[in-house]
Order: structure tokens, then C-alpha cells, then sequence
């Protein structure tokens, strides 16, 4: 499976403003935050690059939707289930 990122690249510094209280919470219980970001993060990307995928290829799937409704699936006919 492809990766979305590269995981070898280098960690970066950054500045975030989040909620105080959730900030504090988080801590409070020792949630790693650069961890829990960069799953979140990794998450929210492989969502957009599915819904893109999709968009991009709508059409495609349309067609070959269209093509299983008008003439059915390949060799259906010998299907045993």
C-alpha cells in the first residue's frame, strides 16, 4: 500500500493554537500531542485523498455502473451464489 506521506522525513517545529482547556486535559492525562496531531492529520488526508479520488474519477464509475446495470456482471451466468 502507498503511503501518503513520507515517514522518514525529518520532524518539523510548529506553532498551534488550540483550546487552553483541551490543551490542559490532555496533558493532565499525558496525551502525546505531536502523536495524536499527526494521526488526526494522517486520517484527515487519506479522507480527502479518497473523496479527490472519487471526484476524479466519478465519470469512470459512472460508466462502468451504467455498464453492470444495462449488460451485468462478467460470466454471471456461471455464478453459483
Amino acid at each position: 500500500m502507498q503511503t501518503l506521506y513520507d515517514q522518514d522525513a525529518p520532524k518539523q517545529a510548529t506553532n498551534l493554537s488550540i483550546n487552553s482547556d483541551l490543551l490542559k486535559r490532555g496533558r493532565s492525562m499525558n496525551v502525546d500531542l505531536s502523536a495524536t496531531l499527526e494521526k488526526a492529520l494522517e486520517a484527515k488526508l487519506a479522507e480527502s485523498e479518497a473523496q479527490q479520488w472519487q471526484r476524479e474519477n466519478s465519470n469512470a464509475i459512472k460508466a462502468y455502473n451504467d455498464a453492470i446495470s444495462e449488460h451485468g456482471c462478467f460470466a454471471e451466468e456461471y455464478r453459483t451464489f
